[in-house]
């Protein structure tokens, strides 16, 4: 039997960081998006956030590229989010998205850090935050990422 754990740790925000995620129905989006991970044969770890981004934890399965799944995960909850009526704010993700593979024993430090979303914003923008998270994964910052 082959083993294969692949950890993804997706983040992608709303369209120029806006707060249009409502705290109300931030439940709902997050049921939808585990649906659409479900339907891809891949399980959900965690899912967290605040009003202008999401963070994802997930075992992808070994057919599934991160880019095909993060592409997906905006583009149909998009426009499940315009229809819905539940977000009446909300005009679409930003152009980019942030997937950042995980070793298994970082499992749980990344799916404690997504469940502490709201108590870490309180000090911390998200430009703040991606920008931390990208350059300590090794790459280099560029403020277009941000777009």
């Amino acid at each position: 039997m082959s083993m294969i754990l692949n950890l993804q740790h997706i983040v992608f925000n709303t369209y120029r960081r806006k707060m249009t995620i409502s705290p109300e129905h931030e439940r709902e989006l997050y049921q939808y998006l585990w649906r659409l991970i479900e339907n891809r044969n891949s399980k959900l770890i965690r899912i967290g956030g605040i009003a202008n981004h999401v963070h994802l934890l997930v075992d992808l399965h070994s057919t599934v590229a991160p880019a095909d799944l993060g592409g997906e995960l905006k583009r149909k909850s998009s426009l499940w989010m315009k229809r819905s009526g539940l977000f009446p704010y909300f005009e679409g993700w930003g152009k980019e998205f942030f997937s950042f593979s995980k070793s298994g024993v970082h499992k749980s430090l990344v799916a404690n850090y997504i469940r502490a979303q709201k108590e870490h914003h309180r000090v911390k923008t998200f430009e703040e935050e991606i920008y931390d998270l990208v350059v300590s994964e090794g790459f280099e910052w560029d403020e277009k990422l941000l777009t």
